[in-house]
């Protein structure tokens, strides 16, 4: 038994330096990339955007990159694949654990409500490929569609949730699968195999959009793809004068990289421990903004203009992506030829790119379950797929309540950014600045220049605080006193806040088991 105990707990490792980036990729490439971006460009001075957008991409998207790679690099070599262990490391202190228990916390939570929204693509893919929506005359009727189909209400098309339910289960079982199959046979094969099909898609439905022209040029010629990727690009230098579109442009860089949510710690901690981080990061993050600009950019916002006119897509973009993706470009698609195969493609590419998202966000609970508990693998992943399922249920239930809004405030506006400031403050500045960057030097391929430890000492965490500080002046006194929310709602927002803070407080109590575990095995051990 004590001899058992000695041995070193085998982990996974990465199979191949490309499964490695596309993982990476994959993670980052979601169902933001395609309808987030192109309505945050279309709300905040089209082409100027891209302005504050690059901007924030040097100073926060590839330091906190490198940061968050070197991070899990770093844990994996001391066998731990989630921050807690990682930060108990960097600093050795009885709380950085518990700070770290926040990197399992956010992941797993925006997973229950993520897989839901993952779900309704798959439907709306079968949906497009049977026609059932091609009968829907108008956006009204269309919002009702989908309102219907989330259990909101009850129409001809859908008698409650039980449709969206049975989506969910099957983008739930499909996440668990590929959990179960581990690192390489599951995480990277799906990553090798999906990516380059979300480029495929996305390439296909970018020169459907480009050809299209005007598809009614006698009686509406300023419809046409042309006008729709002047009133997608061409700049409004005026805008850049609104703080609100460089706090747009900043969360946007944050969002599409999956920064501060836990999950690239843990990807990399399947590093070997003198594997690049510096040039195959970049690459993963070149890979994510051709996916978002040169694909997301090109297809929702284009071919909305070409149908709806610059006025109706203006209103649109303001109403949010969901009304986009889901109400919008449905009636497009029962106007061109070809409707339902476009349709299925493009709910399809969602799909994929949202359940490749899934898998990063789950991944940190999973090695939180094989490193910490020593789970086997397939146990933890019935684990998480039949939690995440139990917990779904009330997201499901209160949808039209706005609980899945509060918690996607706390945890994927919120909590992020807190998370990604204490993980600077503990890898930059506690672990040290010269420590941390040739942590991040080894094995590197490429050299970087060293005003880059600058920023991520300074202008990185400032930014954020920045950011941080702007979001919580402008949602912060709405949210929390739930201001324009009609009081019979009330109940159901402090439910998804206790939702949260049980989620939390469990969190910390694995936590401190997992510890517990590792003293009483060490205890075992003879000297």
């Amino acid at each position: 038994m004590a001899k058992r105990s000695q041995e070193p707990h085998k982990r996974e490792k990465w199979a191949t330096r490309i499964g490695v980036v596309l993982a990476m990729a994959a993670n980052a490439i979601g169902i933001g990339n395609f309808l987030r971006f192109p309505v945050q460009c279309a709300q905040n001075g089209g082409g100027a955007f891209m302005i504050p957008y690059f901007v924030a991409f040097l100073v926060i998207g590839i330091p906190l990159m490198w940061i968050e790679w070197g991070v899990g690099r770093f844990g994996g070599k001391y066998g731990h694949g989630t921050t807690p262990g990682m930060f108990h490391y960097l600093w050795n202190h009885p709380v950085a654990k518990y700070i770290g228990a926040i990197g399992i916390f956010l992941p797993f939570g925006i997973l229950i409500y993520y897989n839901y929204i993952v779900s309704w693509t798959l439907a709306y893919s079968a949906f497009s490929f049977t026609g059932k929506y091609f009968a829907v005359p108008d956006h009204g009727q269309m919002v009702e569609f989908l309102a219907a189909f989330q259990g909101k209400v009850v129409n001809s098309h859908f008698n409650g949730s039980g449709t969206a339910i049975l989506f969910l289960f099957i983008t739930i079982a499909l996440l668990t699968w590929i959990l179960s199959r581990g690192v390489v046979k599951g995480i990277e094969t799906v990553a090798i195999w999906g990516v380059p099909i979300t480029f495929l898609i996305g390439g296909i439905l970018v020169w459907k959009v480009l050809f299209l022209g005007a598809p009614d040029p006698v009686h509406y010629p300023e419809r046409s793809i042309i006008n729709g990727l002047g009133f997608m690009w061409n700049p409004n230098f005026a805008a850049l004068k609104d703080s609100k579109v460089w706090l747009a442009a900043t969360g946007q860089i944050f969002f599409t990289l999956s920064l501060g949510f836990g999950s690239i710690q843990t990807y990399a901690s399947y590093l070997s421990e003198k594997d690049d981080v510096v040039l195959s990061g970049l690459a993963t993050v070149t890979t994510n903004e051709f996916s978002e600009v040169l694909l997301g950019g090109f297809i929702a916002i284009p071919v909305t203009v070409a149908f709806f006119g610059i006025a109706e897509t203006a209103v649109l973009a303001h109403s949010g992506a969901f009304d986009i993706g889901f109400c919008a470009l449905p009636l497009i698609f029962q106007k061109l030829a070809g409707g339902q195969i476009f349709g299925t493609l493009w709910f399809f590419l969602l799909f994929i790119a949202g359940l490749l998202s899934s898998v990063s966000l789950a991944q940190p609970m999973m090695a939180f379950l094989q490193d910490e508990f020593k789970l086997e693998r397939g146990k933890a992943a019935l684990v998480i797929g039949g939690l995440s399922l139990f917990l779904v249920i009330p997201v499901v239930l209160f949808l039209k309540h706005g609980f899945l809004d509060e918690m996607d405030f706390w945890l994927g506006t919120f909590g992020v950014v807190i998370f990604a400031i204490v993980e600077i403050i503990i890898f930059i500045w506690i672990f040290k600045p010269k420590n941390a960057w040739k942590e991040i030097m080894i094995g590197a391929d490429i050299k970087v220049p060293h005003f880059f430890l600058f920023i991520m000492q300074y202008v990185t965490p400032v930014y954020l605080g920045t950011l941080l500080v702007f979001w919580f002046l402008q949602d912060g006194p709405r949210v929390i006193f739930m201001k324009g929310i009609e009081p019979q709602h009330f109940p159901y927002i402090w439910f998804a806040r206790f939702l949260l803070a049980a989620l939390l407080f469990v969190t910390l109590v694995l936590v401190y088991l997992a510890w517990q575990r590792k003293h009483r095995i060490q205890r075992r051990i003879p000297s």
